[in-house]
């Protein structure tokens, strides 16, 4: 029997089952193999992928969502549009590509990377597309043909996926004043059409054009442009055409999105349920709905009775012909195979029951249009069966719940989200206990954890190496990390995190209502793999977690020592969370607890201590009207998680990598006492916005980019720093890096930890 309804998948991961690519990226950037080598590891990725979708029996199958690094980044590159500081790169396509993405300081080039920035509310980066006035497009690569001819050869013909002409220009930024990048429309479409033609002869029939920003809050003009570039793009190809959105709702853009000249449009119903009467009601005649109901960015497993129910009222008012059963975004942000989960002892098989990873979302894609034509097909039914089974289990369970915590979040009061006193008398009482200098240096947290310390975590586990002797060691690399800091003259020191696997995952394991994954891997940006935790119930802290290795730490020097702890609402947006309950009541269990260390910390006399909220402005919703609920909330969580301590006792926030000019008073609201953030990568531009706020507390930009191996000068340094003053008073101002240096080696975060400590000395 021929399927009717078809079944559409946006993406896969592309990390490879056992993160190949991670792995093989990093050998040849290290010199250890070859291009050819990465490139054949990346081909057997493909089919890998292309063949488990369609063994499972997926309609439309995607190509081109593979990447390197990140798909915006491919798209950039095969546009052409290369800043001009990588001219000399151009003729080999591969270097040329890595040093957009991460920087380069070898053969006679040093170059900064791009910028990098969230992909919308996830925890993924992408490189964010530049643009000067006259800017000039051409076709560069033709990777999208390439590997749609690549499948075809593997007898798989799949559905390629572009980034969208205006979504495109929408993620990228203005290098230089005096235009506007939507105006770069008009050049950018012929070149945009010409990678359409190279589909077409290649014997694509579909093609998924990705215009994620159509659920965000567009303008007139922006609009304007959306019915521009399609109408240029259906009147210069053959192609079938999927216009996808994802991550949101269309609200006030649904009209648009379904008025443009394309053959079906794609809708994430899983983020946006209650739209589901009005956009299948709004579906003009002739056009094909692809039903986004599968969750591509949470485990749980998907509610087979529920789903169904949409995609029957879908089909008695469209038609089967005209519904897809999709996933509701991409399968890149969730892990690969649940079926890697053989450790019973990390991951409960109760728990487990209740999950689905890429390979099952795939199989539950095409078991849902499989049940919405031929329910009563006796083996559908078993599944159908055990799906409801395993869902009723999970509501049940009586893991999910625990008293006491819901006791104690109902006990809260507000004098609980506030310091006994305000910014200026506690920076008084602080400077008077620290005694820090003008520009006082300090790093983010963690050090490098090289191969060897890497080693020992595996033989620990593996038990091949004593909790005795693990603690020994990693105590040596701690006293080694705490001699180097004071030889090299930071003020305010680091334990190193040398015991920790994860900034989230180390506190999850240590936190009730958390459960762990061994393989459990997703992308965060290029070789930069993540493990999720899995929040599945009522979080609590039956011990505290951290203050040993800080207090041995502290015990090494007179110079203080920071207490390094994640906030709550990274822990909660870095990990899979719990979908049966608002996401704001799961925030403030988890600030409970790490107010309870952080009081801990203090009573073992640690004067400083960071609580580290680099995903706050990623949770920001996507629409504007949802954002003071969601910012009220967020900022109540890290006052709850900081406010339990001392005025003389000083709390520092890291964030990074996010565009704050939008959320400052929020920030500020936060009343950290000092904040650390990225700002090397934008030459310090990010903090005009704290400038003009009057930001009134201690503020670290960061003066280099830890993401890349290059090691920035003094004289660099000092460059930033003096840019920094305009906007942040010299008495106020850290000297820091970017971000956290576990994943760089030690021996340029020696030199460069050198050099930023030299500036600040010459600042002074």
């Amino acid at each position: 029997m021929t399927q009717i309804i078809k079944t559409n998948v946006l993406g896969f991961p592309r990390i490879g089952r056992n993160r190949e690519l991670k792995k093989a990226e990093e050998s040849y950037w290290n010199g250890k193999s070859s291009v050819e080598q990465l490139l054949e590891v990346a081909r057997a990725i493909r089919l890998e992928n292309w063949k488990i979708q369609s063994q499972a029996g997926v309609k439309f199958i995607p190509s081109n969502d593979f990447s390197f690094y990140d798909q915006v980044l491919d798209q950039t590159l095969a546009l052409g549009a290369i800043p001009e500081r990588y001219n000399a790169l151009k003729n080999n396509l591969i270097e040329l590509y890595f040093a957009m993405a991460h920087g380069i300081q070898r053969n006679g080039n040093d170059i900064i990377a791009m910028e990098m920035t969230k992909w919308f509310d996830t925890n993924y980066h992408y490189i964010v597309p530049e643009f000067v006035k006259n800017q000039k497009f051409s076709l560069t690569t033709t990777k999208a043909a390439d590997e749609f001819a690549e499948a075809k050869a593997a007898g798989i013909v799949t559905k390629p996926v572009l980034l969208g002409p205006v979504s495109f220009l929408l993620l990228g930024k203005e290098k230089e004043e005096g235009f506007s990048r939507i105006d770069l429309i008009d050049s950018l479409l012929p070149v945009f059409a010409e990678q359409l033609k190279s589909l077409e002869k290649v014997g694509a029939e579909w093609v998924q054009i990705d215009e994620p920003c159509l659920v965000l809050d567009l303008d007139e003009k922006v609009k304007a442009l959306y019915t521009k570039a399609f109408n240029y793009i259906r009147n210069n190809t053959h192609l079938k055409i999927v216009l996808t959105t994802y991550f949101g709702g269309l609200r006030d853009n649904a009209a648009l999105a379904l008025s443009l000249p394309v053959e079906a449009v794609h809708v994430d119903f899983v983020r946006a349920p209650e739209e589901f009467d009005t956009i299948i009601n709004a579906v003009p005649d002739g056009k094909i709905l692809s039903l986004g109901v599968v969750d591509g960015r949470n485990i749980w497993k998907n509610d087979f009775a529920a789903s169904l129910a949409l995609i029957r009222k879908a089909v008695n008012r469209l038609g089967a012909h005209r519904v897809w059963v999709g996933a509701s975004s991409s399968f890149m942000h969730v892990p690969y195979d649940l079926a890697a989960e053989t450790d019973n002892q990390s991951l409960a098989p109760e728990i487990k029951r209740w999950m689905a990873f890429a390979c099952q979302k795939t199989s539950e894609v095409v078991t849902l249009a499989a049940l919405a034509e031929n329910f009563n097909d006796p083996a559908l039914q078993n599944i159908y069966n055990q799906n409801v089974a395993d869902n009723a289990d999970r509501k049940q369970s009586p893991l999910i719940h625990n008293a006491k915590v819901g006791e104690r979040v109902n006990t809260v009061t507000s004098d609980d989200y506030n310091r006994k006193n305000p910014y200026p008398a506690r920076a008084k009482k602080q400077q008077e206990r620290l005694h820090l200098p003008k520009f006082p240096t300090t790093t983010i947290g963690s050090f490098p954890q090289t191969a060897e310390v890497r080693s020992w975590r595996a033989k620990n586990r593996k038990g091949e190496l004593s909790n005795q002797d693990y603690t020994r060691l990693l105590k040596e690399e701690t006293a080694r990390a705490v001699k180097w800091q004071e030889e090299v003259g930071l003020d305010v020191l680091v334990h190193g995190e040398f015991e920790r696997n994860d900034m989230v995952e180390y506190f999850g394991e240590k936190l009730n209502g958390f459960a762990f994954t061994k393989n459990g891997w997703v992308q965060s940006y290029g070789s930069r793999c993540v493990k999720p935790p899995v929040i599945f119930g009522d979080v609590s802290r039956p011990e505290p977690m951290t203050v040993d290795w800080i207090t041995y730490a502290q015990s090494l020097t007179q110079k203080p020592m920071k207490g390094m702890l994640t906030g709550p609402v990274t822990i909660l947006q870095w990990s899979f969370v719990r979908n049966d309950q608002p996401r704001s009541e799961t925030t403030k269990q988890i600030a409970l607890a790490i107010r309870d260390e952080v009081v801990d910390l203090e009573r073992a006399g640690i004067k400083v201590i960071q609580i580290d909220e680099p995903a706050i402005r990623e949770g920001l919703p996507l629409r504007h009207s949802d954002w003071n609920s969601y910012l009220d909330w967020a900022v109540k969580s890290f006052r709850l998680s900081s406010s339990g301590v001392k005025d003389e006792t000083q709390i520092h926030t890291h964030m990074c990598y996010s565009e704050f000019n939008d959320i400052i008073e929020h920030i500020a609201q936060m009343d950290a006492d000092v904040i650390t953030i990225e700002c090397s990568r934008s030459q310090m531009e990010l903090l005009d916005v704290f400038g003009r706020f009057s930001y009134p507390n201690e503020i670290g930009p960061g003066v280099y980019d830890i993401h890349s191996a290059r090691v920035p000068s003094v004289e660099e340094i000092v460059n930033l720093l003096v840019k920094a003053q305009k906007n942040i008073p010299a008495e106020r101002l850290w000297v820091n890096p970017d971000c956290g240096l576990k994943t760089r080696a030690w021996d340029e975060t020696k030199a460069a930890i050198k050099n930023m400590v030299e500036a600040a000395k010459s600042l002074r």
